[in-house]
């Protein structure tokens, strides 16, 4: 039996809660969970008694990003691209994997012609971005903190690459340049974020949000997303993470020449000294 690791809930009339189950892990992301979230997203878009999702996340923190333990294997059928390459060996296979099961699902989950609304406590960490982000509203707790070091590994940052959007392009660029995790504060001051609460109340606070936006007429949401959603692939954003994918993949192909595998083996040993404020040499 396939562990579940999402959670639906139905906390008010019109608004459904999709819940990261798998606390013990700090909600890393193995290919089942996200293809879990996909099915359970899917679910609720399809279901005319929602008008409003909300993604939420057990445990202290959201998500620590990706469970580099799990390996690259989908756990059914592509369902956010027509795919080819998978199962490949090296980049190729990679690639394939990635251009569906992240940033495929991801443009997947942007896209929700309903309103979605994240709400983060504690960590959120690299992958972890990647199911924020696509969300059209963030609530926060006040000591939440999210974080992309991965330039650590030899790639440009986590694979559904908005930074730009989502920080401004001198914030990214500092962001991904240093690893440093930021504060709920800071990525409300930079639009990340739309509300920063006090944790005792972002459930409440966040399924109050979603009601009042439940009471508005559904066609008129979807209408006010695809407009806001084009305006942004009009900018260019879509054609951005198609280009970053790329790149981010061409850091995986130079990590397997360098060292055998697809990151940077010192990596996390860049992490741990900047946590600490030392210098690697």
């Amino acid at each position: 039996m396939t562990d579940m690791y999402i959670r639906r809930e139905d906390p008010a009339p019109g608004v459904a809660r999709i819940v990261l189950a798998r606390p013990e892990a700090r909600n890393a992301q193995n290919p089942a969970l996200l293809y879990q979230l996909d099915a359970a997203l899917a679910e609720a878009t399809a279901d005319n008694d929602v008008k409003v999702i909300v993604l939420a996340a057990d445990g202290p923190d959201f998500s620590s990003g990706h469970d580099l333990k799990a390996g690259f294997d989908l756990p059914c059928a592509p369902v956010a691209t027509m795919q080819a390459g998978l199962g490949a060996e090296g980049a190729e296979g990679h690639y394939a994997f990635e251009c569906e099961a992240f940033l495929g699902l991801c443009k997947r989950w942007r896209d929700i012609p309903k309103p979605t609304i994240a709400q983060a406590q504690g960590r959120t960490i690299a992958g972890g971005l990647m199911l924020l982000w696509p969300m059209d509203i963030i609530v926060a707790s006040e000591e939440a903190t999210f974080s992309d070091p991965v330039t650590a590994f030899g790639v440009n940052g986590v694979e559904y690459f908005t930074h730009a959007w989502e920080l401004g392009a001198r914030k990214a660029k500092e962001i991904l340049y240093t690893g440093r995790a930021w504060t709920a504060t800071e990525a409300r001051e930079v639009g990340m974020v739309n509300h920063v609460v006090d944790a005792a109340v972002l459930e409440d606070f966040t399924t109050r949000l979603a009601v009042t936006i439940a009471a508005r007429p559904e066609f008129g949401l979807r209408l006010a997303k695809e407009s806001v959603n084009r305006s942004l692939d009009a900018q260019g954003q879509s054609t951005a993470m198609d280009s970053a994918i790329a790149l981010h993949n061409l850091g995986h192909a130079n990590n397997l020449a360098r060292y055998g595998q697809i990151l940077n083996p010192n990596g996390a040993d860049v992490i741990r000294a900047a946590a600490r404020n030392v210098p690697v040499s």
